[in-house]
């Protein structure tokens, strides 16, 4: 396929809300973006609330309905109620928050629809805890990239809202989803992987990409400017526990934006604004969504739109 288009959406958490404005922008400025025709865009890739927001941009939604379902539901998916603090000790001894009303809310969103009966291919991270082999020497954990590609390994006969349930239950806030938990554990930018199912050789001809034929939006939820000060950090597990999944977290957004850079050159944008020194975003932080919204509508998306425009999108 000479034009596969990819738009790709980090997780975050609440901080999708930020991604959905900035999309909402991006579309107002350039109408084409995301066009109801066939070559628009090829494959929406995303990994936890990215995930939840691809399947969405895929079933149809616009960014500004997706913008609103944070805004209106944030608080309950978020919703740590005493019942659950006492029964999980506050989240030491369980998740922080259960996914029950998570669940409700996607289920509302997504209905009945099975990834195959989406408008676009989807390519949806996360990570599966046990593979359930029935030969024990090859039980193991690994990633998981559901995608409704055709072909003996398409997942288009389940659920979305199971798979936007599987890519979003984030290690300590929310529960498992079976076997699955959040794909941010192994590519909470999902840039790369997208641009590795789109090269599959299994494809079929019509929805298999060159190389060449890729372009890629990259979009991602806001960047803190966090450290680690001092040098020779001999810690351990009670040190560790609490930065180590945001810097893993962040390392893979880097490692993919670099991988993509090398490799699409001026078919690749990426938009991420950077959070002001000294404020961070939690990704459970309901009281901050209105300030993720000025932020992404006061970022300056001038070089996105002119790269849009440059690259005939």
């Amino acid at each position: 396929m000479p034009n596969f288009r990819i738009l790709s959406c980090d997780g975050g958490g609440i901080r999708g809300v930020l991604s959905a404005v900035l999309l909402n922008r991006l579309l107002g400025a350039y109408p084409g973006l995301l066009q109801d025709r066939p070559g628009t865009i090829t494959m929406f890739a995303g990994t936890s609330t990215g995930g939840i927001l691809a399947l969405g941009l895929a079933a149809g939604m616009t960014p500004a309905q997706i913008r609103d379902l944070y805004v209106v539901n944030g608080k309950l998916i978020f919703d740590s109620s005493w019942t659950h603090n006492v029964v999980e000790l506050g989240g030491i001894s369980g998740s922080k928050y259960d996914n029950v009303n998570l669940k409700q809310i996607l289920q509302e969103t997504f209905g009945a629809q099975k990834l195959k009966d989406l408008r676009s291919r989807v390519l949806i991270a996360s990570f599966n805890l046990d593979n359930q082999a029935a030969d024990p020497s090859s039980r193991t954990w690994n990633p998981k990239f559901f995608h409704n590609f055709t072909g003996p390994d398409s997942d288009g006969e389940l659920l979305a809202v199971d798979v936007a349930m599987s890519t979003s239950a984030a290690p300590t806030y929310f529960p498992s989803y079976g076997v699955y938990v959040d794909g941010g554990v192994i590519a909470n930018n999902p840039s790369m992987a997208a641009i590795a199912q789109a090269l599959d050789g299994r494809n079929q001809a019509d929805e298999r990409a060159t190389l060449d034929g890729i372009k890629l939006l990259s979009v991602g939820t806001g960047a803190s400017l966090q450290y680690i000060a001092g040098v020779d950090h001999d810690w351990g597990d009670a040190q560790w526990i609490k930065p180590i999944l945001n810097v893993m977290m962040d390392g893979s957004v880097g490692v993919a934006d670099f991988e993509c850079k090398q490799l699409l050159a001026e078919r690749y944008c990426r938009v991420e604004p950077i959070f002001p020194a000294g404020k961070s975003f939690p990704l459970d932080d309901v009281s901050k969504i209105v300030d993720l919204m000025d932020l992404a509508n006061s970022f300056d998306l001038t070089g996105t739109i002119a790269w849009l425009q440059a690259s005939a999108w």
